[in-house]
């Protein structure tokens, strides 16, 4: 059976680990890697040497690629997967789709019409503790689930300077960051919507205003039915690292997802009873790679439109409600 031939696009550090993630699958082919830095592509290659190396998306696409996989700055996003979808390529992109929600709708309904597989790179979704702890809300476990802290500070901000300009980024630490716990909330819960939506966003310590972005958010809503707390932010004074968590509080026990000594990779997951915890789990897990290979799978499969997509739309609502405070 011929492998499904995939065009990567964006070949930086998260792309080229994408990229390994999904090569190691053995379902897939690298048949062709872009990228303005030469020496980013050089290393892409050290994956796939059998690769052509291109100038950009359209090139790419003139291979006839059945996926392309997209790793560019923000701005991008919804043109370059809505021309590869036009072109019958699937895609797998980095997160924020779309600026907005229109952005996002508008790859989604293009996917849709080209009846191709789109997925959007939530990795978090992915991890073995959020899995756990979704199992326990889904089967009931934990009652009735009527209280989510979701939580994402880094120390430190982005090294690009283009996530720092709202016409490039569409916003900062929140659509950065934000973006994730969001997703963890509805997907796990199962919702699609969110309502009651309040934000405070701040850019230095003062109210966000001008064309600044934010560095540090907070937000209320409610998600399937639960109280939701959201603060996320960057190069903030946390003592560590970072501090990533969700939270679920449930009328018959709670269950949390936090990562470990400030690390940006390891996590734990625990079960609440009272005073009591025991540990759902924890490290080693292998999981950045993991949304990658699930793609590369369902596209060797034969998978095309996935309903399931519309979520990223509603995560993008979501946002754009913060954002409008």
């Amino acid at each position: 059976m011929t492998k499904p031939r995939i065009g990567f696009l964006g070949v930086g550090w998260i792309g080229r680990h994408r990229m390994e993630a999904m090569l190691a699958t053995g379902l897939v082919e690298a048949a062709a890697v872009a990228d303005p830095s030469p020496e980013m592509v050089a290393e892409a290659v050290k994956l796939a040497p059998a690769a052509a190396v291109v100038d950009g998306l359209d090139a790419m696409l003139e291979l006839g690629l059945d996926g392309v996989v997209i790793a560019t700055p923000s701005a991008l996003h919804a043109e370059q997967s809505i021309r590869a979808l036009e072109a019958g390529a699937a895609v797998f992109c980095q997160k924020p789709l779309g600026r907005d929600a229109a952005e996002a709708a508008r790859v989604v309904e293009a996917a849709r019409r080209a009846d191709r597989l789109l997925d959007v790179d939530f990795s978090y979704r992915h991890t073995a503790g959020i899995r756990a702890i979704a199992e326990l809300v889904r089967s009931g476990e934990l009652g009735r689930v009527f209280a989510v802290d979701l939580t994402f500070h880094n120390a430190y901000g982005p090294d690009k300077p283009w996530f720092y300009d709202r016409a490039q980024s569409g916003g900062g630490c929140v659509m950065d960051l934000g973006v994730h716990l969001v997703d963890l909330a509805m997907w796990t819960l199962g919702a699609d919507a969110a309502d009651e939506v309040a934000a405070q966003l701040f850019a230095g310590g003062e109210p966000l205003s001008g064309n600044a972005v934010e560095d540090y958010a907070v937000a209320q809503m409610r998600i399937g039915g639960a109280a939701v707390r959201l603060a996320c932010s960057w190069r903030v004074n946390a003592g560590v690292d970072a501090e990533i968590g969700a939270t679920f509080y449930g009328t018959g026990g709670g269950a949390s997802f936090r990562n470990v000594g400030g690390s940006f990779y390891d996590f734990e997951a625990l079960r609440f009873r009272g005073t009591a915890r025991e540990t759902l789990a924890g490290s080693p897990d292998e999981w950045g790679g993991r949304a990658a290979a699930d793609w590369a799978r369902r596209l060797s499969e034969g998978v095309r439109f996935d309903p399931a997509a519309e979520r990223i739309v509603a995560v993008s609502r979501v946002l754009d409600r913060i954002y409008a405070g």
